[in-house]
């Protein structure tokens, strides 16, 4: 498991900021923990019409993607310079590759809002890339939010299997 320590951000100018920042890549790194413990048992997802749930690859990716989308609309939006992250990795690349790419986004996420003052997450609202307006501080919250929206919705899938398997 890949360890973040706190003293590996910045000071910021909002802590809150910080601490979103340091919270989303906590949980990005457990969501994928919780990714690879699926994987190892051949984890059966849901049958639905979402794109991002056709494969454990397919949600991995779609994780992997949205942290890197949320940046980048973040510093789109408060006229910040590109964080300059690097594209996801391929479908047939992502299980070698996610590791390495999950360090790349923490690193890029460390230091673009840190000069930020605190009113700036607050004023104004901008239509998000999905069509829903955000604040800047509730996409933070949204972006901490997402991987645990997923790790929960792993975990309870891989208890109801196990314990189907543990049934027959």
């Amino acid at each position: 498991m890949i360890t973040l320590r706190t003293n590996t951000l910045p000071k910021y100018c909002y802590g809150a900021a910080r601490s979103m920042v340091h919270l989303r890549g906590l949980y990005l790194k457990e969501c994928f923990e919780a990714w690879k413990q699926a994987k190892a048992i051949d984890l059966v997802l849901p049958e639905t019409d979402d794109p991002s749930y056709v494969s454990l690859e397919d949600l991995l990716s779609h994780v992997l993607r949205a942290d890197r989308g949320y940046i980048v609309w973040i510093c789109k939006q408060l006229d910040l310079p590109d964080p300059e992250i690097e594209p996801t990795p391929a479908l047939d690349a992502i299980a070698e590759q996610a590791e390495g790419y999950i360090a790349h986004l923490i690193e890029r996420w460390a230091a673009p809002l840190a000069n930020v003052e605190e009113k700036r997450f607050h004023r104004g609202e901008y239509e998000s890339n999905w069509g829903v307006r955000y604040c800047i501080d509730a996409m933070l919250e949204h972006a901490v939010m997402h991987p645990i929206l997923h790790l929960v919705q792993i975990k309870e899938l891989i208890a109801a299997q196990t314990g189907e398997r543990r049934n027959n």
